[in-house]
């Protein structure tokens, strides 16, 4: 019933909307409710990532990486790999951010529904669906959260927020995306809610170094205990995602700034400092017992975590100590706070002179990831890694009207507690959160899945702000509420949820987890991987070596105390980019050079756009003595050589034997190669005259337009794929998949043909480009120009070898040319291409090559070498100045050993 008074307008009896609430089913089933639904919506597309045949199908490059690292703690249940060896050949690498308590898990929860012997079908299933169910226990931490900052309408709004985003969050925590950001999310909120509980206890008890002092255990127990869960909750998100040391920085900021609002507020920062100096000592004393190296890096379980733990836990002993001789020596508290920032820009400098490389490591580590700063212009080749270009669209695209209302709730946060009455710690750790969550997610678009959290609660917040008091439990007393507070809630309510709501957006959660498939490049290079396991020699096993067993692909491997790995003999390597490191590893067990850690991309960049062979070869035998920070693509010739002579005998043995690439290498990838390289994109481009495809193109004839250069074409890198190794003498292709690609060069013109500006340089036709293409055809204001296509294999597999020296003597004067030329077919697709190589004739008529093909196999796997898939048709042609003067036949063996093949010579 509604009346209108003179004092408060129109108000409304609320007790029966009041005890329509208190019949709704409990917050469990309304948790329960949520969880289901999140966990289905990202599980919807299980069936495209199981096959019968058994074959591991994953998303994302990292997913392959955590398989690897759970089928090791399978095995070694409850270990996690120490260091492996099967990527970043030839050094191997601890990677600490892998193989963390997310795969123990995910391992255990396999162990237990296998029956303690979980076959990989029973892993695999475990893996898919564990995400998923992380994912939706992250609704459980979410609604305390926000149930503590707006109430039980609060926590319920910010719950139903999170199962509605459609943005990072759920596009990393789907089936098939085998990765620990869900597992982040989930125990980052854990340890706030801890904090925020940890806070609440020690403003409602007070403990204080006096107590402390006499021993008051009695009153000390419950604050101790909550501050002490939290200190355990911080290291369990550590454990999680060690670089999530930036938590213990949040808490670190929040505290300073805490600390000494209390003490300036004429209060006391004790009960706070007691909180923080518990919890962080615990997370500290924790992450102690878990180091694995000593090495100061924020992806390390090393000494980082626990010094920064309990530099933050001795910062709140020493803010508590400070404001006691404060009030001791009678100086003016609004001092106190300048003293607090001038000895911790004390501590930072004296950490950047006495520890200068931890502390460069520490900015590295903050400036392009914590900041919007200080990008490296390789980082930006990952695009998650960038920034937003259009920020403000960018949040609003993830999160709806949900973002806006949230900044509004951060606001309302901030003011209650700068100028409320109630103020509450737990508010200001809060607003701190948000803040360096909004600041992470403008740097990388990547921590968007972790900003979720954040605007969850801060919706939350706007809610309480908005009900005031409807949801306490002194509310049903209350009997009116005025109309305008209601409906600016309904208001809110719609802003904030129906844009979110399946019926208002029908195709954004729910396409979001019902479109997922495996990985493009995984799916692309499976077959040629399993090739490899099977076509080439176990690592250990190169060349006759009988090291296989003992170089397990399972095995367990100490830190070396340099990070540098003695490899067995007969172990070798793959180069390749980075991006395919992981799946190297896993689909065909052999270890690449570069890895999606970004381990070695600059080398890897130095070998792939070396301008000549020989440098190609240089870069390969400098590898082993470089450090891992060396340019090598900045090394001049007799650099490189100073370093292989550097090699040590075991450094000598490291040798990479196979490379392999594919279409988006040469394509769209060679843009981050020349970025690692150094180079600039003119130096592979250059405008010349070019004869379209009239099929594809609006213009006919010829356009003078932007298309790669000799530069680009004398790469390696395109030697190799583009002329299948045509004259170089140590590399031989062996494999080609059956998928073939096109590429093509698009430009376009806006000004009727008078200039024209790359669209796509040599990149393979997929399905966006094809659609781009046909926008482009479709614009009547824009001429398109489409040429250089080709086609070519997918993936292209060469091994590295000594090759076989073809000498002779012909009746021809100094300087004649003699060519070498050979039909080859390869095994997959039956493609025929012919291999030339050339050499000079001497004074004395002689010439001598070297060739990198067999042309009678006689060695094989069994042997420690190559079975290769491209059979020689017949032997070589050998020709002086175009007519023949004879044959030559190469054994498969002569390429291994650099022997010399047998040459037969007309009249000879």
């Amino acid at each position: 019933m509604a009346e209108r008074t003179e004092r408060d307008g129109w108000t409304v009896d609320v007790t029966p909307l009041l005890e329509f609430v208190r019949r709704l089913p409990h917050v469990p089933s309304y948790l329960l409710l949520a969880m289901a639904f999140m966990f289905w919506v990202r599980a919807q597309s299980y069936g495209n990532f199981v096959r019968d045949d058994g074959s591991v199908r994953l998303t994302a490059v990292d997913s392959w990486y955590h398989w690897r690292t759970t089928m090791y703690t399978v095995r070694n249940w409850p270990q996690t790999m120490p260091y492996d060896p099967w990527t970043a050949f030839p050094t191997g690498t601890y990677v600490g951010q892998f193989g963390t308590l997310f795969d123990q898990i995910v391992a255990t929860a396999a162990i237990l529904v296998g029956g303690g012997d979980p076959t990989p079908e029973t892993v695999l299933s475990v893996a898919l669906l564990a995400v998923p169910a992380i994912a939706a226990l992250v609704a459980i931490p979410t609604y305390f959260v926000c149930k503590r900052l707006g109430g039980r309408i609060g926590g319920l709004a910010g719950v139903v927020l999170l199962a509605l985003f459609p943005g990072r969050f759920i596009g990393k925590s789907t089936v098939g995306m085998y990765q620990h950001h869900a597992a982040e999310v989930l125990f980052m909120s854990l340890a706030v809610l801890a904090t925020m509980v940890a806070l609440t206890v020690a403003e409602r008890e007070r403990p204080s170094y006096g107590r402390v002092a006499d021993r008051e255990w009695g009153t000390l127990r419950r604050p101790a205990g909550y501050a002490a869960l939290a200190g355990v909750a911080v290291a369990l998100y550590l454990w999680v995602w060690p670089p999530g040391v930036v938590l213990v920085g949040i808490l670190a900021i929040f505290f300073a700034i805490e600390l000494s609002a209390r003490y300036v507020g004429g209060g006391s920062p004790e009960p706070l400092a007691f909180v923080g100096a518990v919890a962080l000592a615990v997370t500290g004393l924790l992450t102690t017992a878990t180091m694995e190296v000593t090495e100061i890096h924020p992806a390390a379980e090393g000494p980082l975590q626990p010094a920064l733990a309990f530099a933050v836990a001795g910062g709140c002993v020493f803010m508590a100590w400070l404001a006691r001789e404060w009030d001791r020596r009678g100086i003016d508290e609004r001092y106190y706070p300048a003293a607090v920032a001038g000895g911790a820009a004390v501590s930072m400098a004296v950490m950047a002179l006495v520890l200068p490389e931890v502390w460069d490591r520490i900015l590295r580590g903050v400036y392009g990831r914590l900041i919007p700063v200080g990008y490296t212009s390789t980082a930006l080749t990952v695009p998650e890694a960038g920034p937003p270009d259009d920020p403000l669209g960018f949040f609003y695209e993830q999160y709806g009207p949900a973002f806006l209302t949230g900044l509004i709730g951060l606001a309302a946060l901030a003011a209650r507690s700068v100028l409320g009455d109630d103020h509450r710690a737990e508010h200001v750790l809060i607003v701190v959160w948000a803040l360096v969550l909004t600041s992470m997610a403008v740097t990388q678009q990547r921590f968007h899945y972790y900003y979720v959290a954040p605007v969850a609660a801060l919706n939350a917040a706007l809610v309480g702000e908005i009900v005031g008091g409807i949801d306490r439990s002194d509310l049903p007393q209350v009997r009116v509420i005025d109309v305008g507070r209601v409906a600016v809630l309904l208001g809110v309510a719609a802003v904030v949820l129906l844009p979110l709501t399946p019926l208002a957006a029908p195709a954004t959660v729910l396409d979001a987890g019902g479109d997922q498939r495996p990985s493009r490049d995984a799916m692309r290079w499976q077959s040629t991987n399993h090739w490899l396991e099977q076509n080439s020699p176990a690592p250990g096993a190169w060349g006759g070596a009988d090291n296989a067993d003992e170089f397990g692909y399972y095995g367990t491997y100490p830190v070396p105390e340099d990070d540098d790995f003695a490899y067995p003999e007969g172990a070798y390597g793959v180069m390749s980019w980075w991006d395919y490191g992981h799946i190297i590893t896993v689909q065909a067990e052999r270890i690449p050079h570069a890895n999606p850690f970004q381990q070695n991309a600059r080398s890897a960049a130095a070998f792939f756009t070396a301008d000549s062979e020989e440098r190609a070869q240089r870069v390969l035998e400098a590898i082993p003595a470089a450090e891992r920070s060396d340019d090598l693509n900045q090394f001049d010739e007799a650099e490189l050589d100073a370093l292989a002579d550097e090699r040590t005998a075991q450094q000598r043995g490291e040798e990479t034997r196979y490379v392999m690439i594919d279409d988006e290498m040469v394509g769209g990838k060679f843009e981050s190669m020349r970025t690692y390289a150094g180079e600039d994109t003119g130096t592979y481009r250059e405008s010349r005259e070019v004869r379209v495809n009239e099929d594809a193109s609006t213009v006919s004839g010829t356009v003078t337009a932007p298309a790669r250069n000799d530069a680009y074409d004398d790469t390696v890198l395109s030697r190799l794929y583009f002329d299948d190794a045509d004259g170089m003498e140590h590399y031989r292709l062996v494999h080609n998949d059956d998928q073939q690609s096109q590429f093509v060069t698009i430009a376009v013109s806006r000004d009727g043909g008078e200039s024209w500006d790359p669209e796509y340089v040599n990149r393979p036709v997929t399905p966006s480009l094809a659609e781009s293409l046909s926008e482009l055809q479709d614009d009547p204001d824009v001429e398109v120009a489409v040429y250089d296509v080709r086609m070519q294999p997918v993936v292209k597999v060469f091994e590295r070898v000594e090759g076989a020296h073809l000498n002779g003597t012909v009746d021809a004067p100094a300087g004649t040319t003699v060519t070498a030329e050979l039909e080859l077919t390869t095994e997959q697709r039956d493609r025929t291409f012919t291999y030339t190589q050339t050499a000079t004739v001497g004074e004395d008529g002689e010439f001598s090559m070297t060739v990198p093909y067999a042309t009678r196999e006689d060695a094989d796997v069994e042997d420690g070498y190559t079975d290769s898939g491209v059979t020689a048709e017949g032997t070589y042609e050998i020709s002086v100045d175009g007519e023949p003067v004879g044959t030559a036949d190469v054994a498969e063996s002569t390429l291994y050993d650099g022997g010399t093949g047998e040459v037969t010579l007309d009249g000879g």
